[in-house]
């Protein structure tokens, strides 16, 4: 069959592995073709959570989830639906940190993975930073993704599918 329909019914009755689908905090995820290409080789289905429509590639295995309202519903909206072993792709340290207490995995659109080990560290460094803004302290933005984020992000991608397929 092959529908997102489907696909989500067989997850739920324990059908397929736990590991089924990529959900990515998409408003400014620069990595989406990245994204669709190895889900795609790996036959994994994408979720993208976002607050407005996107063009998305027309394919049953890519759903996109618009949400509406407050600041952080697309934040909220993964946090809510994802599973152990899914996969989450996000800048968001925050939300990464949601999700890895749903013993998801969170990858950064950089290839940063974010574990039970570090994310302790990434939030006390973003409150830090959040402060240092707050007093007037220019901090700068993120730096822009570079070839070399793009190709970290792939690998770590991989190595995270091919990791979770083992353990099943």
């Amino acid at each position: 069959m092959g529908t997102k329909a489907h696909w989500r019914a067989e997850k739920s009755a324990g059908m397929m592995p736990a590991m089924s689908r990529i959900l990515v905090d998409a408003d400014a995820c620069p990595v989406k073709p990245e994204i669709y290409r190895v889900a795609q080789r790996y036959g994994l289905g994408v979720t993208l959570v976002a607050n407005s429509h996107m063009r998305v590639p027309h394919d049953d295995m890519i759903e996109l989830v618009v949400v509406e309202g407050v600041f952080d519903a697309a934040d909220d909206w993964i946090a809510e639906h994802t599973d152990e072993d899914d996969i989450v792709i996000s800048g968001d340290i925050l939300l990464a940190a949601r999700c890895l207490k749903k013993r998801a995995l969170v990858l950064s659109p950089t290839g940063r993975q974010f574990t039970e080990d570090t994310i302790g560290e990434a939030v006390a460094t973003r409150e830090l930073l959040s402060e240092l803004r707050a007093g007037g302290t220019a901090t700068g933005g993120p730096a822009p993704l570079t070839p070399q984020d793009r190709s970290r992000f792939l690998q770590r991608l991989d190595e995270l599918i091919v990791a979770i397929r083992k353990r099943m």
